[in-house]
């Protein structure tokens, strides 16, 4: 089926992104995919073309409006869910190494067709739990970059997320809306985990009422080998 790319193409303009033919067909047979698989599978409450646009596809590409994702650089989605915000990412900067993690394997054998129909290369998709994939040296300190779209407190994020990102590299989270007081919060757990909060960059996806912010952690030295903490304890005691 075709799909009216037009005004997601203009968004990306904007970000100085033009979209190809092939980019357009693999974000349309994404859709496909994730609507069919989400009749079987909870992967999203937004099923509409333009609102997976809007709320799925442009919010993961936006963080390129702040980072230089147009390099060879080594990627880790934690908590990807339904591939957000991997895959898009991956569509639009292909150069990009990237890695998606989630502790759900459904999901991850959804993603692993996606990441064959689509033909994309130099992205593997891992079926793990954050605190069990932390300790393996595979994965511990590799990455430039550990993202998370994930729905969780931030100290809590950044006590999964920031174990796997070398020294030099950053942990970004996406949130929503108003983060002060979160990341205040935070600050101690940044500060225990090797990290320091870099900057908030707070934006609206274009024709959308969503208001968004990234927040960036660059890792400025290891982690202790004690986190993350034991399976669950993250998110029910969360540091502070």
């Amino acid at each position: 089926m075709a799909y009216d790319f037009t005004w997601f193409k203009q968004i990306l303009e904007k970000w100085n992104i033009t979209l190809s033919e092939q980019q357009e067909y693999q974000f349309g047979t994404y859709y496909e995919m994730l609507i069919e698989k989400n009749k079987v599978m909870n992967l999203t409450a937004v099923t509409e073309f333009d609102e997976v646009v809007k709320k799925h596809f442009l919010d993961s590409i936006s963080l390129g409006q702040f980072e230089a994702l147009d390099e060879k650089k080594t990627m880790l989605d934690l908590g990807t869910g339904a591939g957000f915000p991997g895959i898009p990412l991956k569509i639009i900067y292909p150069d990009l190494m990237i890695t998606l993690a989630d502790s759900l394997n459904k999901r991850i054998l959804f993603l692993e067709e996606v990441i064959s129909e689509l033909g994309l290369t130099g992205i593997t998709a891992v079926h793990a739990r954050a605190e069990e994939l932390a300790k393996d040296r595979a994965y511990r300190e590799q990455f430039d970059y550990c993202v998370s779209r994930a729905v969780a407190n931030l100290s809590t994020l950044c006590e999964y997320c920031i174990p796997f990102v070398k020294e030099g590299g950053k942990f970004i989270s996406y949130k929503s809306g108003e983060i002060e007081e979160e990341s205040a919060a935070a600050k101690h757990a940044v500060f225990l985990l090797g990290g320091e909060l870099k900057e908030i960059h707070k934006f609206e996806i274009p024709q959308t009422d969503l208001h968004r912010s990234f927040v960036v952690i660059e890792k400025v030295k290891k982690t202790p080998k004690a986190y993350p903490r034991k399976a669950g304890t993250p998110s029910k005691m969360p540091l502070k």
